[in-house]
């Protein structure tokens, strides 16, 4: 048996939970001298704080996690890694060298608690189910439910993949089960549209996920040059079809 303090406290919030995971906040750093105490102080007046996942596991859940992010264990658990054989190993290769995900995530399971390391990014908690296949932008997984698989697929139309800014490549996340991305903001800045049989026209790329039921494609914003030149818009992003689109302001 084990006890931890790891709850919310004072000056660790919880500022997520979903199921087995939980995000936890810390409102200062605590850990300061003379030389950085005034840095610290007026960096948490202005939202940039260390961020830490706390997931549960039992045998309902085990977690498949970034190479690396594991800070420490509690309780009977256990790794090992998300290969399932030398063909498993050289395809994930492959999508690592475009997609910027490490080829092999480590898989925790067992009876205990599994603590990422801690980090000053923005952590949000998603649902893969309610995504019909989500496709993230590169760099923003951290972490997942074993059940969840996690793929490399390519754009679908040329347009997209040469002139969308948002790779050539990106990583899909597929199945049940939870999975925790490192954003750009916060969720309360997040714009969330979903689209039933419809379109939504980005200038730029800021989606961070978006369905792999959509079709993406980017077109002039208008339907002439010399209107798309007038508009001062260019080339827009377009997402068409039935499906959610997660978007950063900035």
């Amino acid at each position: 048996m084990y006890k931890t303090n790891m709850q919310e406290t004072e000056n660790r919030k919880i500022t997520e939970k979903m199921d087995n995971i939980t995000i936890f906040e810390y409102q200062q750093d605590l850990s300061n001298s003379m030389s950085n105490a005034m840095q610290e102080y007026y960096a948490s007046k202005m939202n940039v704080r260390k961020r830490q996942v706390m997931i549960e596991l039992d045998e309902k859940h085990q977690a498949i996690i970034q190479a690396g992010a594991m800070q420490w264990t509690v309780g009977k658990v256990s790794s090992g890694t998300n290969v399932k054989g030398v063909g498993d190993f050289a395809k994930k290769l492959v999508s690592s060298k475009v997609t910027n995900e490490s080829a092999i995530k480590p898989c925790y399971k067992g009876e205990g608690i599994l603590v990422l390391e801690p980090t000053y990014k923005y952590l949000i908690i998603e649902d893969v189910s309610k995504w019909n296949g989500m496709v993230i932008d590169d760099g923003l997984f951290l972490a997942c439910d074993a059940n969840t698989e996690l793929k490399t697929i390519a754009r679908r139309t040329l347009s997209s993949a040469i002139a969308g800014g948002e790779g050539l490549f990106n990583t899909c996340l597929t199945g049940s089960g939870l999975a925790v991305l490192e954003c750009p903001c916060p969720r309360e800045e997040l714009v969330e549209v979903e689209l039933q049989d419809d379109e939504l026209k980005v200038d730029g790329s800021f989606a961070i996920a978006w369905s792999n039921s959509l079709s993406f494609t980017v077109e002039r914003s208008t339907k002439t040059l010399i209107g798309s030149a007038a508009s001062g818009e260019g080339l827009v992003n377009v997402y068409r079809g039935t499906g959610k689109v997660l978007m950063a302001p900035l």
